[in-house]
């Protein structure tokens, strides 16, 4: 696909850089280091020479500095190898439902995908031993939360990009991002930011401070730091692209739950269907209403596009978040063959999610499969019923199809979450000789928990609204109801009713992990090319996860999304083996291969194994070549395996609907009819209820990845005029992952169900006689497999000192060649390279490209990030004729630069004060509208928030 002029100039401003400063980019092992004994994220043999075995890029704490953000996590997701995940840009609760692999909804935290294999399939590690996975008051997760690592605790990240489940055990399976703390401050440090858009909204303030010292002499460190990181919240009304539900669509995806009411019934007096909406709000007194001609010559109209209701303006677009975090760590060398070492961390994370006043749908037309909403009787004698006769949901008599009200006098749906983490480890590390042949040793124990609560103010309780609105009499026998009007339009809900249908709801849910691990290194023979290394090593953990949500959602009262209880542990035991063989070593050439095993026993599912074997051959110091061929598994999470039934409110489109417009439906009419669906449906609301849930019969995922590189150091720019030294590095990678634990898409399993009545796809999809989807179950499976390959090509140019200073030039890029995802029914799932599908996308390039350059007291960054032109899918969909091809069978999201700049000046007066300023999107650059993305018309998992975002730092050491 050759590409458009937006996204050809994006190539060229990327190509004249590239010509100008020469390539850069951190290739990450070009030559062996001068030590002798490290620790290298990826292996467990302490020794340099294998450090260029595999692919690793670092981010320093200057790296960190630079780029201005508050979260590692932020940072992370703009690394050209990264994929969709969640953050901040992400306004789930109340929109989203919970995901099919029950781990709730994330809200508030920030997560890490690699290879765009998922969350759940990197392995976060802090000093090599693993991290606890999150808890959102919603789930029980399998990823790991960022925002519960404070940034001054982090000396640097390592990612691993590779597969390495043989060394570290399962879910490393994209890669592994490696967090090393730090462990001494040389003195005590403190740093202020201050920070928000253009627009003067989104402030961040963030302040730290960390101490900590050294005495080699008596052989102890120690560091002690704290932070707290408040970013306050962006309106989506204050973003043209997010005003409304789809950018440059008005009011034509709004929803039907309007403050004045949407009404679609039989009159059963004449036959008339109604599909009616209020005039105007009626504070006292009842509409007229017109049998013969409903929505004629009475207080109603007939309900058409522009009576929708605007949800988009109550969204957030940067949602807020406040986070505290205390982290300490201490080092006692007892001598020198023995080490204790002690960390602990304290993290709160204080957030919120907003969504506009909860929707009360009634009828079986509102598809929220809930039973009382379904049943519901709007009784004739209710006071504010203006029709005269019983509204019927259910049963042989029914007559109502659907009511949908959007009660402003509840207010926002507001999500306020609480997260705390606690971390402690604790071990001993030491070295032994055996012979000359010195083996190093290492103990550790370490305990964590995640745990939160969420408060939901702004909800209601389904069955009181039934009781609310039944007889009279049945009303008045129970305590505290009070008739309810839904009739009157906004303002006519008093609080006397808000107080007897709208609960406060609270859910909590927290993950747990310990774990004990030993592990040992050291050479074991001298053979004719150098020693023979070996690692090998125990590691015990335990797993504990579960969610509690509120009891009115237990009981299916809760008027939102419903969820049961999930509660589950499990154990694993490990042990692995490591091997390092030197096969020759000439003046000119070493090669090396390596080889490990692991196994795995479980207590779900019993044991697994894994290999992997690796090359490293080293042509002089000007060329390295490097490979694997790896083995890797996930083992199924706790919501996985034990999460009971939730529900994903997803945005389908029926193909058996009539489009926005009337426009015919574009699903098969004979296949429709077969369904259930009768001539003229049209879909009222684009959210269906999809169940989903845990499935104990699960098996682990399995994967196999391949990678091939080299790393080229030319000498002839190496201590040379215009160059200290160049860095080449090309990574081809390929992973196949089998039985991968995911449910099946679910608007590839509608559509399928409609072109094909296909058993396998449509016994789970269940209609109402008015042809409305009541029911869609798509539990997880192990569903098929996912297949992804492509190349990581970076460069970095180190620049001699000048009388005008010296720099560096980085340059990353990532090129995924092929991506693909099948069913158990060899049915391709949507996702693909260059498709925006599910708020996610695989660009095919990405790009940075970044200059740095210190002169005299002052540092000057420049950075650019490139992502590559994608496309979003119009065909069947009721939004094509808003898209921009000429077909409309799709939509162009253009490609996007960001450029960011900042500066750092060392102040004269005070070797101690440094000042930094910087804007992130210099250019104001905003992301490209989206019309299938569910939430402010744009990709927050692919783009930044809209605007140009400016900051002010000052660092003081004391």
């Amino acid at each position: 696909m050759r590409p458009r002029p937006s996204s050809r100039l994006a190539l060229a401003i990327h190509a004249i850089c590239l010509g100008l400063l020469l390539p850069g980019a951190q290739a990450q092992t070009a030559a062996p280091l001068a030590l002798d004994r490290i620790d290298v994220t990826g292996t467990r043999i302490k020794k340099a020479v294998v450090s260029g075995q595999i692919p690793v890029q670092s981010i320093s704490r200057a790296d960190i500095a630079r780029s201005g953000v508050t979260s590692i996590g932020d940072l992370l997701q703009q690394l050209t190898l990264s994929g969709s995940s969640l953050n901040t840009r992400f306004n789930s609760s109340g929109n989203f439902g919970f995901p099919p692999d029950g781990s709730g909804v994330g809200a508030g935290s920030a997560t890490a995908d690699l290879r765009h294999l998922g969350s759940k399939r990197v392995l976060v590690l802090v000093d090599g031993i693993r991290w606890v996975n999150e808890a959102s008051a919603s789930g029980v997760s399998a990823a790991i939360d960022l925002n519960t690592l404070p940034l001054n605790m982090i000396e640097r990240v390592d990612v691993l990009q590779d597969g390495a489940s043989t060394i570290y055990g399962s879910d490393a399976i994209g890669g592994v991002i490696n967090l090393i703390t730090r462990r001494q401050a040389g003195g005590a440090l403190a740093a202020v930011q201050y920070g928000q858009f253009g627009a003067g909204d989104g402030e961040t303030r963030s302040g730290e401070i960390s101490i900590g010292g050294v005495d080699e002499n008596a052989g102890w460190s120690w560091f002690l730091g704290a932070s707290l990181i408040d970013q306050q919240p962006v309106f989506s009304r204050d973003r043209a692209i997010s005003r409304f539900p789809k950018p440059g669509t008005g009011l034509t995806f709004g929803s039907s739950a309007t403050p004045l009411g949407r009404f679609r019934f039989r009159d059963p007096n004449t036959g008339a269907i109604a599909n009616i909406t209020l005039d105007r709000p009626f504070p006292a007194g009842l509409p007229r209403y017109n049998p013969n001609a409903p929505g004629v010559e009475d207080d109603f109209h007939v309900f058409g596009n522009a009576d929708r209701f605007n949800f988009a303006e109550y969204n957030l677009l940067l949602t807020p978040s406040e986070r505290r975090g205390v982290f300490g760590q201490a080092r006692i060398a007892f001598n020198d063959n023995l080490t204790w070492y002690t960390r602990v961390l304290l993290n709160r994370r204080d957030s919120e999610n907003q969504a506009a006043p909860e929707p009360i749908f009634l009828g079986p037309d509102a598809g929220i499969g809930n039973r009382y909403a379904e049943s519901v009787v709007v009784s004739r004698d209710n006071p504010y019923n203006p029709f005269g006769f019983d509204l019927i949901a259910g049963g042989p008599n029914a007559n109502l199809f659907l009511i949908g009200r959007r009660p402003l006098e509840g207010g926002p749906r507001r999500f306020l979450q609480q997260v705390d983490t606690w971390y402690v480890a604790s071990g001993l590390e030491g070295v032994f000789d055996i012979g000359d042949a010195p083996f190093y040793w290492d103990l550790n124990l370490a305990g964590s928990r995640n745990a939160a609560e969420q408060t939901n103010y702004g909800s209601y309780n389904i069955r009181r609204i039934n009781e609310a609105l039944g007889p009279v009499a049945q009303c008045q026998a129970i305590p505290g109801c009070v008739p309810l009007n839904l009739f009157g339009g906004p303002g006519t809900i008093t609080p006397a009713m808000l107080a007897f249908i709208q609960p406060v709801v609270h859910d909590r849910s927290d993950n747990r992990l310990a774990l004990i691990s030993a592990n040992l290194t050291g050479d074991i023979a001298e053979l004719w090319a150098g020693p023979l290394a070996l690692a090998t090593g125990f590691e015990h953990r335990k797993l504990q996860g579960r969610y509690q949500p509120d009891p009115i959602t237990i009981a299916g009262e809760y008027n939102g999304v419903p969820s049961g209880a999930t509660a589950g542990e499990y154990d694993v035991d490990e042990a692995y083996l490591e091997f390092n063989l030197p096969v020759y070593a000439t003046a000119g050439s070493e090669l090396d291969l390596s080889a490990a095993a692991r196994y795995s026993d479980y207590s779900t599912f019993g044991g697994n194994s894994t290999g992997k074997l690796g090359f490293r051959w080293q042509f002089g110091d000007e060329l390295l070549l490097r490979g694997s061929l790896a083995e890797g598994f996930r083992a199924p999470s706790i919501g996985e395996l034990f999460g009971t039934f939730s529900r994903f409110d997803a945005q389908l489109t029926d193909p058996c609907s009539l489009g926005p417009n009337g426009e015919p439906a574009p699903g098969n009419t004979a296949n429709c009819r077969a369904l259930g669906v009768p001539a003229g449906y049209a879909q009222a609301n684009p959210q269906i209820p999809v169940i989903t849930g845990g499935n104990a019969a699960l098996q682990p995922e399995t994967a196999k990845s391949v990678s091939l590189g080299l790393v080229w150091s030319p000498e002839f720019a190496t201590l040379v005029d215009w160059s200290d030294r160049l860095d080449i590095e090309l990574t081809w990678y390929r992973h196949r992952l089998d039985d991968a634990i995911q449910a099946v898409d679910a608007q590839t399993q509608l559509n399928r169900c409609v072109a094909t009545l296909d058993p396998n796809f449509c016994a789970g999809i269940g209609r109402a006689a008015t042809g409305a989807i009541g029911r869609f179950n798509n539990v997880l499976q192990n569903i098929g497999e996912i297949r992804t390959a492509g190349f990581d090509f970076d460069v970095s140019w180190l620049l001699p000192e000048t009388d005008f200073g010296s720099g560096r030039v980085e340059w990353h890029n990532t090129y995924v060649d092929h991506y693909s995802a099948e069913d158990v029914f060899g049915v391709r799932q949507p996702r693909r390279v260059g498709i925006e599908v599910n708020n996610s996308a695989i660009p095919r390039w990405r790009s940075n490209l970044a200059l740095n350059w210190q002169w005299d007291a002052f540092e000057l960054r420049w950075a650019s990030r490139y992502i590559d032109t994608l496309y979003e899918s119009c065909a069947g969909q009721n939004f094509a004729a808003f898209c921009n091809e000429p077909s409309r069978e799709r939509n162009r999201l253009g490609a996007v630069t960001y450029h960011d700049l900042q500066l750092a000046w060392q102040t004269p007066w005070h070797d101690t004060l440094r000042v930094v300023g910087g804007v992130n999107n210099v250019g104001g650059k905003e992301p490209p509208p989206c019309l299938s993305c569910t939430l402010n018309g744009y990709d927050p998992s692919t783009y930044d928030a809209p605007g140009r975002f400016w900051y002010l730092r000052l660092d003081v050491k004391f």
